[in-house]
């Protein structure tokens, strides 16, 4: 039945036409009108309530004795007769066909939309196309040689030996005092402030070695005074005019293939080498702490409490090369119960003084 009233509805238009008489005592004007009603009440009584639609009117030339002839042409839309006909037969289908004709026809206006953005968008499609084959182009057309590095060839090889040099380079300080606790120290690094440090003590036959890693801070000091004194280019005499042999005998040695140098004193005049001799003191006195700490916490926890008043006494004087290396350590002790809890509290109080 559906199909049906849709065939009935795609019929789209009829036409009806024909020549009538009005009185000729009918304006021209008027004549048109009355003829259109003419019609329309004669062939389309039954639907005469329902919209018309009239394409053609023409009056037609002569003349009858009834009065002027009018040629009258004019269509009516057939859907709304095909409705009247479903209406008339099935009001329930007519509903029905209505709501189904509403919403084909909301989807046809959708596609419609949605076809015209796509068409919209195929236009710059184009001159997309057109934009990337000439990116190709030019990228085709780069000559190899503009891929170059500019920087010389010649610099980078002449700076590699330089830098293989100076990372060749060793350090060494060594101090002796057979009259002292610490009677000898030796400590040996790179140029990233990585080695080692041996030391012996009185009354004791066997000297004892450490692995040592300075700071960051310490090391830099330590090469940038290295730097100052020239030290493998200068041959000047560290020593003094006065000799204090009591104080003990500092060597520095400087090796650097196929160089190497070394300088004794017991007592310098030279600001620079007096800085270089603090600073590896001041190494040498910490590594020696963290050991005896290492010791105390393993085998003597009693001997806490006083290496934690030597590490502030140290503090107080500036005798430690960096107190942030400390600072892991005494975190450690804090929670240590092996040792006393003085020594736990007194760790507390010198780890708020460093971070300060």
């Amino acid at each position: 039945m559906f199909l049906l009233y849709l065939v009935f509805w795609m019929v789209v238009q009829f036409g009806v036409s024909g020549d009538y008489s009005e009185p000729s005592a009918v304006a021209p004007d008027a004549r048109i009108t009355l003829c259109q009603k003419r019609v329309t009440g004669q062939d389309l009584r039954e639907v005469s309530y329902l919209p018309t639609t009239v394409t053609k009117l023409t009056p037609a030339s002569g003349a009858t004795a009834l009065g002027s002839v009018i040629n009258i042409s004019f269509r009516i839309q057939l859907r709304y007769m095909a409705l009247l006909f479903i209406y008339q037969t099935n009001p329930l289908a007519f509903l029905r066909f209505s709501f189904l004709l509403n919403c084909f026809r909301l989807e046809w206006t959708a596609w419609l939309d949605r076809l015209e953005k796509r068409i919209k968008y195929l236009r710059f499609l184009p001159a997309a196309f057109v934009i990337i084959g000439a990116a190709v182009f030019t990228a085709a057309q780069q000559s190899p040689e503009s891929k170059h590095n500019a920087r010389p060839e010649g610099s980078t090889v002449a700076s590699k030996p330089n830098e293989t040099e100076k990372n060749s380079a060793r350090y060494s300080y060594e101090f002796t005092q057979p009259e002292f606790y610490v009677r000898h120290v030796v400590i040996e690094h790179d140029v990233n402030g990585r080695g080692r440090i041996n030391f012996e003590r009185r009354n004791e036959d066997q000297a004892l070695e450490e692995p040592l890693e300075l700071s960051a801070a310490a090391n830099a000091r330590i090469l940038k005074l290295w730097e100052t004194l020239r030290f493998l280019d200068s041959d000047e005499n560290y020593q003094s005019d006065r000799q204090y042999p009591h104080l003990g005998t500092m060597r520095l040695t400087m090796e650097q293939d196929p160089r190497k140098r070394t300088a004794e004193f017991n007592w310098t005049h030279n600001k620079n080498a007096a800085l270089l001799i603090d600073e590896y003191r001041r190494i040498a006195d910490q590594a020696i702490l963290i050991f005896d700490i290492s010791v105390a916490r393993e085998n003597q926890p009693l001997n806490g409490p006083k290496l934690m008043d030597q590490i502030e006494t140290m503090l107080k004087r500036n005798g430690l090369s960096d107190p942030q290396q400390l600072v892991p350590l005494l975190r450690e002790i804090t929670t240590d119960e092996h040792l006393p809890l003085m020594a736990r509290n007194h760790a507390a109080r010198l780890l708020k003084k460093i971070e300060k």
